[in-house]
């Protein structure tokens, strides 16, 4: 009977791994209503812009910071992709924020997804990655201030 309990924890501890990648997928949602949503639920400063590469904030734009990165993960099991991509995506954001204020910036500009260290840079959409336990996004940023 012990035997069996090892064996079975043995196959569970093996089989764990796998599970967690079982689901791996890269998934491209809108941006702009992440930012919306956060900005109403009082998550993200509306004072605070963020601008996805390739959109381009009217006025003086001063770079204060050309190289700012988040890497964030959040609990993916029985969500739906689009759930645990926004939340993640808005915590993102959330610690981009957080280092534009303490840099004295008022915008987040040429926001791309660097997951891995590979680039996906579009307008309107963030990429996600989507596991069967966890949803991460990663993003590269500059900080600057708009006049």
């Amino acid at each position: 009977m012990k035997a069996a309990s090892l064996g079975l924890a043995a196959l569970v501890l093996f089989a764990a791994p796998a599970l967690g990648m079982a689901a791996d997928k890269v998934v491209h949602l809108p941006f702009d209503q992440v930012v919306a949503q956060a900005q109403k639920d009082g998550r993200l400063d509306p004072n605070i812009k963020f601008y996805l590469a390739g959109n381009t904030p009217s006025g003086k734009v001063t770079v204060v910071n050309d190289n700012v990165t988040t890497n964030r993960k959040t609990n993916a099991f029985g969500k739906k992709d689009q759930v645990s991509c926004d939340w993640v995506l808005q915590s993102a954001l959330i610690a981009l924020q957080d280092d534009a204020k303490a840099a004295g910036a008022n915008a987040v500009v040429d926001i791309v997804s660097n997951y891995n260290d590979v680039l996906y840079s579009d307008p309107t959409s963030y990429e996600c990655h989507v596991g069967f336990l966890m949803s991460g996004v990663q993003l590269k940023a500059k900080l600057a201030k708009v006049q």
